[in-house]
């Protein structure tokens, strides 16, 4: 298929042309699903036809975005998938599009889409030349101005609307212009307003706001592109019943799309639940007992599992639910079965050794065996002070001159302080036996006041 549309730059056209698209690198076939939306893989294309086999003359070609149509082919050209073809389109000129499915796979997609083939009457004009390919890419490029543009003006106006996309003819004579609005809008002054910037005829359509997701396009919540813009046709309407049937958290910020509304995916499962659910009982959410009236609290639909607990419990009791439909039928008849009690679970059992054939190694290695050689290297390495001050001594002497110089300076600092210390020290050897006794201002006070008070008594 052609990458007219691919995010990644470029454009894709026939041999002839000779452009190459700069997303896939392929010359006009592409078949990715990155590159173009709502793609259809032609399976036979590869097949032998019989030799009087007389193809189908009806054509799908693709334009922006996700719009197609059908085409006859009224001279019977030879086309490939992803060829530019210029085509009749539904006002006058002509348009440029791609081409996207040939053959009987055509016919499947018109059985599809309730198109009778009698009623197609749009013809294919001609393979695009390079003058309609200069012409065609010249309108593209205009598209992104165009709707900036449109968007001033719709503001200046004051119309509540968005005009989310600009989708220009082949022959930039024409621009439809592609708007989102909650009612109706008066855009006739929009439009003369337009029409005299422009220089083109203009068409106004208003589209939902799935149908502008699919448009623009976008990554989802789950990492992958938007299912609108890959392969999803028909939007069908999702409700929150969906999002209730799967027990999920009616949240509107994890169940909303890019589109503002519900997504998609939530119906893909839904018939899985509601099949499921053809098993579960209604009606049950309480259980009479004699010991009590149990609550339902959840249910596995799968599991086929019902979770009941009494108030002021902290504990859930499971129950199947044949045994669930058994006890609510008791219940109905007015009689109440015994007090519910969880099953005992298999793994409290004690189960015998399990003897393998092997040997098996695993957790014979405790995680803590390096740690005792970690500490015997610790303890081996703290030695005496004798040999840390010979290894200091020998690192001093292995090292430059600049750090023997700096290892003396200390050195003699100590021996500073230590011969500092020994002069306050009391000395045996020079008879310095008393301690140097200090004074105070304290105990010279003390002192004089007994003095004093001694000379009084001897007064006395």
């Amino acid at each position: 298929m052609g990458c007219g549309s691919c995010s990644s730059g470029g454009g894709c056209g026939s041999n002839t042309v000779g452009t190459t698209p700069a997303g896939c690198q392929n010359n006009g076939s592409c078949m990715t699903s990155g590159c173009n939306k709502l793609d259809v893989y032609d399976w036979l294309s590869d097949m032998d036809l019989p030799s009087n086999y007389k193809p189908f003359n009806i054509v799908e070609v693709r334009f922006k975005g996700s719009r197609k149509d059908f085409f006859v082919n009224t001279d019977n050209l030879y086309l490939e998938m992803g060829e530019m073809v210029a085509v009749e389109p539904s006002t006058g000129g002509y348009d440029i599009g791609h081409v996207s499915l040939t053959g009987e796979l055509v016919r499947l997609q018109l059985k599809k889409n309730n198109v009778d083939p009698e009623t197609v009457g749009k013809k294919i004009y001609r393979k695009a030349t390079e003058a309609d390919v200069a012409k065609y890419q010249a309108s593209k490029d205009l598209e992104w101005e165009t709707m900036h543009r449109a968007r001033k003006l719709a503001l200046d106006l004051g119309l509540s609307m968005k005009i989310s996309d600009v989708d220009y003819q082949g022959d930039k004579t024409k621009a439809t212009f592609y708007y989102t609005a909650d009612g109706r809008v008066d855009f006739r002054e929009l439009i003369k307003r337009m029409a005299e910037s422009f220089r083109i005829r203009i068409e106004m359509r208003q589209i939902g706001m799935r149908q502008e997701a699919s448009r623009l396009g976008g990554i989802g919540s789950c990492g992958r592109e938007l299912c609108c813009s890959t392969w999803l046709t028909d939007f069908k309407t999702v409700s929150t019943s969906a999002a209730r049937y799967q027990n999920l958290s009616l949240n509107t910020l994890k169940l909303a799309g890019q589109c503002g509304k519900l997504k998609c995916c939530l119906n893909y499962e839904l018939d899985s639940y509601m099949d499921a659910l053809k098993d579960i009982p209604n009606n049950v959410d309480r259980i009479e007992t004699t010991g009590g009236m149990a609550y339902l609290q959840k249910t596995d639909i799968f599991k086929k599992t019902m979770w009941y607990s009494y108030p002021g419990a902290e504990s859930w009791i499971p129950l199947h639910v044949s045994k669930v439909k058994e006890f609510a039928e008791m219940n109905k008849n007015g009689q109440k079965p015994s007090e519910l009690v969880a099953p005992q679970d298999p793994k409290d059992e004690v189960t015998k050794p399990v003897s393998y054939d092997y040997e098996n190694v695993v957790g014979q290695d405790s995680l803590t065996r390096l740690d005792d050689k970690n500490r015997k290297k610790k303890r081996k390495k703290s030695k005496p002070k004798k040999d840390q001050q010979t290894t200091t001594d020998t690192k001093s002497a292995n090292a430059g001159p600049k750090k023997q110089q700096q290892d003396k300076q200390a050195q003699a600092k100590k021996e500073v302080v230590n011969n500092n210390d020994t002069t306050d020290r009391p000395n045996e050897e020079n008879g310095n036996n008393k301690p140097k006794r200090r004074f105070n201002r304290n105990n010279r006070n003390r002192n004089r006041n007994n003095s004093s008070d001694n000379n009084n008594k001897g007064t006395l």
